[in-house]
């Protein structure tokens, strides 16, 4: 069975859904292991210290703050490059 438009639409949203949550996931656990290697040091009792436990919010603070900034930086690049693009299409007249 052919498939239509709408199907290979769908198909491409859920890859992309999928692509998404995936990319999510990676940067959750990257988040997760860093902090718990920089912060956690006690295994002999099931508590998590006081010093523990400001550690890994501080470095979840400055890792979320880091790729917020990071994604901030990255789309004021785009719009960048899209203006020069778009400038560069005026000019030789491809617009």
């Amino acid at each position: 069975m052919a498939k239509t438009p709408e199907n290979i639409a769908i198909d491409q949203l859920d890859k992309d859904q999928i692509k998404t949550f995936s990319d999510f996931l990676m940067s959750y656990n990257k988040l997760s292991e860093t902090c718990f290697t920089d912060c956690i040091r006690d295994f002999t009792t099931r508590d998590v210290k006081d010093s523990e436990e400001k550690c890994s919010l501080n470095c979840m603070e400055k890792y979320l703050k880091m790729n917020q900034r990071v994604s901030q930086r990255f789309q004021e690049f785009q719009v960048i490059a899209h203006e020069n693009a778009l400038a560069m299409a005026q000019k030789t007249g491809k617009l």
